[in-house]
C-alpha cells in the first residue's frame, strides 16, 4: 500500500504541481525535513539534470541533504578528475550534504573503461581524500559537524566515511555499505581483506549508533548506506552466508528490535523508488521499520523525508520531482 500511495503522489506532482508546492506541511515544533538522492549522474547529459535537481533542493532549504552514493555510473571512468567533478557538483548544494560512498566510485573501478582501469583500494583511498578530507564535517556549501568513527575509535581510524549525528532526538547512522556484494569477492584476496576489515567497522558502528539512540532516549533512528542489501536473489527465503550484506542486515535488525521505536533505512543502488518494511536475514519484516530506496540512474529525482519526532510514526515521504528531468 505504501508503494501505491507514493505512486499516486508522484502522478499528482508530475501533472504539473511545482516543486515549491511541496513546502507546506503541517508538523510539530520539533519537525524538520531532509532530502535523499543518489545514483546519479550516470551520463554526461544527466549532469545538467542533477544541476536542476540541486536547484530544487536549494529552493526547499532542507535541514540537510543525504547523497546515498554512486556519484557516477559503473561505465564511466574512475579518474581523479571524474571523481572530483562529481564531488564539486555535490558541493553546490547550499546546505550540509551527508555523503556515503557507492560501488561505482571505487569497488567497480577494476573494470577497463576507455583503456583505463584502477585498483579499487587505491580509488577508495583517493575518495576518502576528496570527500572526507576533514573527518567530522559534511560536504555542501554550509557543512555541519558530525561524529566520525575515525575520531571516536582509534581501532577504526581509517573509516572517516562512517558518520553519526543527532537532529531533534533522531539519531542518524551513516555506514559504508556498497553494492556489488559490498565489495566481497572471495576470489580476490586483497578485496576480501578490505571487506572483512570494513565490514567489522560497519557492524560496530551500527551497533554503537543504536546504543546511543537507546541511551539518549531518541525518538527514532535513520540508517543510511548505499547498497540494496537484498541484491542477491536465491531460491530459498533467507540470505546466503556468501552475501556481503548479511552482517549489515543482522546488525540493523538486531538494533531496531532492541530500540523498539521507528527506524528508517535509506539507500540507493537499484534506482527505483521503494518503500516497505526493512526485512531481516530470513526475509521477515522487522517491526517499526521502513526501508526507503531512492530513485536514480535515468530517474533524476529525489525524495523529501518529513521528520516529526513528536508524531507516532515520525516519518513521512514526498517525492521531489523535477518535471524537466523527465519521467519518474
Amino acid at each position: 500500500m505504501l508503494r501505491v500511495a507514493l505512486a499516486l503522489i508522484a502522478s499528482v506532482l508530475l501533472a504539473g504541481i511545482p516543486v515549491s508546492a511541496q513546502t507546506s506541511v503541517q508538523t510539530g515544533p520539533n519537525a524538520f525535513t531532509f532530502i535523499a538522492f543518489g545514483d546519479m549522474p550516470y551520463r554526461d547529459e544527466d549532469i545538467e539534470k542533477v544541476d536542476r535537481l540541486i536547484d530544487a533542493i536549494n529552493k526547499l532549504k532542507p535541514a540537510f541533504t543525504i547523497h546515498v552514493g554512486d556519484i557516477k555510473s559503473g561505465a564511466a571512468p574512475c579518474t581523479d578528475a571524474d571523481l572530483a567533478r562529481a564531488i564539486d557538483q555535490i558541493n553546490t548544494i547550499e546546505g550540509p550534504v551527508v555523503y556515503t560512498m557507492g560501488d561505482n566510485e571505487w569497488t567497480d573501478c577494476h573494470r577497463e573503461i576507455r583503456g583505463q582501469k584502477f585498483n579499487p583500494r587505491e580509488r577508495l583511498a583517493k575518495l576518502r581524500d576528496l570527500a572526507f578530507a576533514t573527518p567530522g564535517r559534511t560536504l555542501g556549501r554550509t557543512p555541519m559537524p558530525v561524529e566520525s568513527q575515525a575520531k571516536l575509535s582509534p581501532k577504526h581510524a581509517k573509516f572517516v566515511e562512517n558518520q553519526r549525528f543527532t537532529k531533534n532526538r533522531v539519531v542518524f547512522i551513516v555506514a559504508h555499505v556498497v553494492g556489488s556484494n559490498n565489495g566481497f569477492e572471495p576470489q580476490d584476496p586483497q578485496a576480501a581483506v578490505e571487506y572483512f576489515e570494513r565490514n567489522a567497522a560497519t557492524v560496530a558502528w551500527i551497533a554503537d549508533g543504536f546504543r546511543v539512540a537507546r541511551e539518549t532516549d531518541a525518538r527514532a533512528v535513520v540508517v543510511v548506506f548505499h547498497a540494496n542489501v537484498y541484491e542477491l536473489r536465491q531460491a530459498y527465503p533467507a540470505m546466503p552466508r556468501a552475501s556481503g550484506f548479511l552482517d549489515t542486515v543482522n546488525a540493523v535488525a538486531r538494533g531496531a528490535r532492541a530500540f523498539g521505536r521507528p527506524v528508517l533505512v535509506v539507500h540507493g543502488d537499484h534506482h527505483v523508488l521503494e518503500l516497505e518494511s526493512f526485512k531481516d536475514a530470513s526475509m521477515r519484516p522487522v517491526p517499526n521499520t521502513f526501508r526507503l530506496q531512492v530513485p536514480g540512474d535515468s530517474l533524476v529525482h529525489a525524495v523529501r523525508i518529513l521528520v516529526d519526532p513528536d508524531a507516532p510514526g515520525v516519518f513521512g515521504f514526498v517525492p521531489l520531482i523535477v518535471p524537466e528531468n523527465g519521467p519518474f
